[in-house]
């Protein structure tokens, strides 16, 4: 059974970094695309950045020249650097891969999610 497991949030000041990591475990054939979506109380769930298995990104307008996704293909782990963060972007932050799993072929799978909190 194939399972994400998120891990680095918490509570940080505006202005401040944090690192969220991501791990993907089971019978994991491929790992195509890898991404990071975040909802915030009272809205919809909303992506922030992905990354191809060729390292190829996209980012959400609002964060980009401040969050940067990672991954590393060995480890099957998937990474968030959030630099200069502001209040905005405290949300529960999902990992999310698109994958290939044995015996189930091509699927997409989520995390459980992890609380990021930005005070002022």
């Amino acid at each position: 059974q194939v399972q994400l497991v998120e891990s680095g949030g918490g509570l940080v000041q505006a202005g401040g970094s944090l690192r969220l990591s991501c791990t993907a475990s089971g019978s994991i054939f491929n790992i195509n695309a890898m991404g990071w979506y975040r909802q915030a109380p009272g809205k919809q769930r909303e992506l922030v950045a992905t990354i191809t298995d060729g390292g190829s990104t996209n980012y959400a307008d609002s964060v980009k020249g401040r969050l940067t996704i990672s991954r590393d293909n060995a480890k099957k782990m998937v990474y968030l650097q959030m630099n200069s963060l502001k209040r905005e972007d405290t949300a529960v932050y999902y990992c999310y891969a698109d994958l290939v799993a044995l015996p189930t072929g091509r699927n997409n799978y989520w995390g459980q999610g992890t609380q990021v909190t930005v005070s002022s």
